[in-house]
């Protein structure tokens, strides 16, 4: 059985300036920060990942960083575990710093999520069979939608589930339906905020940069990344750990600079393909939080400061509050 709490979550794609909002956010609002970034969890792969160093951290506790090395597996089971241990650290209904005392009951937590690992943060706010559903499942449900439209879904739910029909507050938005649905078939039940009729209206605020300022921030961002000292940075993980996990092998930057110093790419050809795939990356991750999730988009633009897009996003978690999320 999960435990049911809440959080502020702000997610977007890569290199959007939500690191930087989340900062500045936690130290006012007296919160702790939960990365919820698959690449930010290896140990050592700091500058290609953009991770924030100790002196941009602060005082504010981090959680989801740094948790295994690049040479060891990891999955989204194992950081929702992390997450859980992490949460009860940070302390989810208690905080004593001063800037905490003046934050509106309204819009209180003890943690902000933060990242672009649209599987992480959907673990979180469904519980995690929710978000590993079947693609099988999904697959059959949104075939029904196709086939039958709003009907077909509002009719078997009704019929499988009468009360979580009842509990929705928009019966029309199929997105939520079909997340039933997949519960329902993926864990025989739906989760308990369902169930007390508690489904929570707030939702996850999403950062977007037009595509165009995007592409030319990823681009700066490269570049920052070789002048800060990614060849060193991948040739001294080479050398600690010759034999990398799948995944951390495939890192945008790490895959690159390893063909680099193997002398199957140059220095210029490294960098257009980083660039590519980071623009790849984040063309997936903006697709899926428009349709994963219950998502606030706020756009913002290359000209905003950090402090002015937190101020934003501060704006919304008022109206809307924390979300809701599980662990176990």
């Amino acid at each position: 059985m999960s435990s049911i709490t809440t959080a502020f979550i702000l997610a977007g794609a890569t290199a959007t300036g939500k690191t930087a909002a989340a900062q500045i956010l936690a130290e006012q609002m007296g919160c702790g920060i939960l990365s919820a970034d698959a690449m930010l969890v290896y140990k050592g792969m700091d500058i290609g990942t953009a991770k924030p160093t100790a002196a941009e951290r602060g005082n504010v506790p981090y959680a989801g960083v740094d948790l295994v090395t690049p040479d060891e597996p990891f999955s989204a089971g194992r950081w929702i575990e992390s997450a859980a241990d992490a949460l009860k650290a940070i302390g989810l209904h208690a905080s004593t710093t001063v800037e905490r005392q003046i934050v509106p009951a309204h819009v209180r937590s003890s943690v902000i999520v933060v990242g672009g690992t649209g599987l992480y943060i959907k673990a979180l706010t469904d519980g995690m069979h929710s978000a590993i559903a079947h693609p099988d499942i999904r697959e059959k449900w949104q075939a029904v939608f196709e086939r039958e439209g709003l009907v077909g879904l509002q009719t078997a739910l009704q019929q499988r589930a009468p009360e979580a029909l009842q509990a929705l507050d928009d019966t029309s938005n199929p997105r939520r339906l079909l997340r039933a649905l997949e519960h329902l078939d993926t864990d025989g039940s739906l989760p308990d905020q369902w169930k007390n009729n508690t489904v929570s209206t707030s939702s996850v605020v999403v950062l977007s940069l037009p595509r165009e300022q995007l592409h030319r921030r990823i681009a700066r961002r490269v570049d920052q990344m070789f002048r800060a000292g990614l060849i060193e940075e991948v040739r001294t993980l080479r050398n600690r750990y010759p034999t990398w996990s799948a995944t951390a092998a495939k890192a945008i930057g790490y895959e690159e600079v390893s063909a680099l110093l193997d002398n199957t790419l140059t220095q210029e050809a490294a960098r257009e393909k980083m660039i590519i795939r980071t623009r790849q990356l984040a063309k997936r991750q903006e697709t899926w939080f428009r349709h994963q999730t219950q998502a606030q988009w706020l756009t913002v633009t290359e000209d905003d400061t950090p402090h002015a897009i937190a101020e934003r996003v501060y704006n919304l978690w008022s109206v809307h509050g924390p979300s809701a999320i599980q662990i176990p």
